[in-house]
């Protein structure tokens, strides 16, 4: 039975928020040299506020197995920046040409394009280096798990090949079941990672494993769901950044295929069903249970 209301998430998240903000400032680099600029902009794509759902994510994954937070919270650390990296290249001109993002000028247009793409490139580089670091883990076999499962994830057979076909999309009709695989690819295995890494951390045992991983794909698409809903129903002063792109596009949505109200009642039902794969952890995972609910009722 749950027992984490939304308030005492909400101040969960903000407190883990914080002291990965505090870690990414850290890790993030500062010069003083001609290059300062691209680290500048690094900064300004991932130090930029939002709810760290994905670093929450690992570390509440990471306390189901009594992982030290130090190491588990440079993991999410890491899942951050390859997020914002994600983000900055995503609103770029060439892709989606955002104007908002976390309500603040995209990263193109505060600095320029040229800069903007290779801020992508810095932060996805950096999450690599900060896994394989022995801080990040004394057990170098569980670093490269850690690093293989982020590639895969976040590679072309996961948020990269996403969004190539979120881009064709654009120019072709697709039915629900491609629209799926979309969206798992594009949103859902970075969200997965998120729930694995605790697991990895804490090697944990093949069930726990494979219950955080159906727990993250139910919650991922749940999440994208209520994106679609949040790009039709909701205003650029609620989510951050700009709304109504996915019609301008063209672009085939859950939204679009399901409409509203089959949309809203998907999203629901995937939130029961991801907490209900939790049940293999006897109560200690109410928190992760908890976003589980959070997703389906969030405005931005």
């Amino acid at each position: 039975m749950q027992t984490i209301s939304q308030i005492e998430l909400k101040s969960a998240l903000a407190e883990i928020a914080q002291a990965v903000e505090v870690k990414i400032g850290a890790l993030l680099p500062t010069a003083d040299l001609a290059e300062a600029r691209v680290f500048d902009a690094m900064r300004y794509g991932c130090l930029n506020g939002g709810k760290r759902l994905r670093p929450f994510l690992v570390m509440q994954s990471a306390a189901l197995f009594g992982v030290n937070p130090d190491c588990a919270i440079r993991a999410a650390a890491a899942v951050e920046m390859v997020h914002s990296y994600s983000l900055v290249h995503d609103d770029l001109p060439a892709m989606d040409d955002g104007e908002l993002r976390r309500g603040r000028p995209t990263c193109h247009r505060q600095f320029d394009e040229a800069t903007a793409i290779l801020a992508g490139d810095g932060l996805l580089t950096l999450a690599f280096e900060v896994l394989a670091d022995p801080a990040t883990h004394e057990d170098p076999n569980i670093r490269c798990q850690l690093v293989s499962a982020l590639a895969k994830a976040a590679g072309g057979h996961g948020m990269v090949g996403g969004q190539m076909l979120d881009l064709i999309a654009e120019h072709e009709t697709f039915d629900l079941g491609t629209t799926t695989r979309l969206q798992r690819m594009k949103t859902g295995e970075m969200i997965a990672f998120s729930c694995e890494a605790g697991g990895i951390l804490g090697k944990a045992n093949p069930p726990q494993r494979t219950a955080l991983r159906a727990y993250a794909h139910d919650l991922g698409l749940a999440f994208q769901i209520v994106d679609d809903l949040l790009d039709v129903e909701g205003t650029a002063e609620e989510t951050g950044k700009t709304v109504g792109r996915d019609a301008q596009a063209g672009k085939a949505t859950f939204v679009s295929i399901l409409g509203r109200d089959r949309a809203r009642a998907q999203a629901e039902m995937l939130s029961r069903q991801a907490s209900q794969h939790l049940d293999i952890f006897d109560g200690r995972a109410d928190m992760l249970k908890a976003v589980a609910d959070f997703v389906v009722v969030r405005r931005a």
